[in-house]
């Protein structure tokens, strides 16, 4: 036989060797895994929750101590109150007076500018 013939016959049997082994290598991984259960978990009850106290109600566009804004007026204008017109969307606001104050419709209205500025907005550049 030729050393073509011989190296072809070694090739086979390393390859029916590896296939052997990687079968009992997956037989036995398949061994010792646990049955899958047949039923869900149960998850227990949640215990019975206190009642909360209600916080005060604060009449709807009056600012508090952990919201310092308003919502602008219906017509998408800023009070008298709260001058300073804020869109979340760009994170930008506008001071009376500024180019762009007049066409913005504001998403929250500020007292001052140091307060926009202290809630993370910043001030349009004109």
């Amino acid at each position: 036989m030729t050393s073509v013939g011989g190296a072809l016959r070694r090739t086979l049997l390393l390859v029916m060797l590896a296939v052997g082994v990687g079968v009992m290598l997956s037989w036995r991984r398949g061994q010792g895994a646990s049955p899958m259960p047949t039923d869900p978990p149960q998850w227990p009850e949640w215990p019975e929750q206190p009642p909360t106290t209600e916080p005060p109600s604060v009449a709807p566009g009056t600012p508090t101590d952990d919201q310092p804004w308003v919502a602008p007026n219906a017509d998408g204008s800023a009070p008298a109150s709260h001058p300073v017109e804020v869109k979340e969307s760009s994170g930008i606001f506008h001071v009376p007076g500024g180019r762009f104050y007049d066409r913005t419709r504001p998403d929250r209205c500020y007292p001052t500018a140091a307060a926009a500025e202290a809630d993370g907005y910043r001030r349009s550049k004109t």
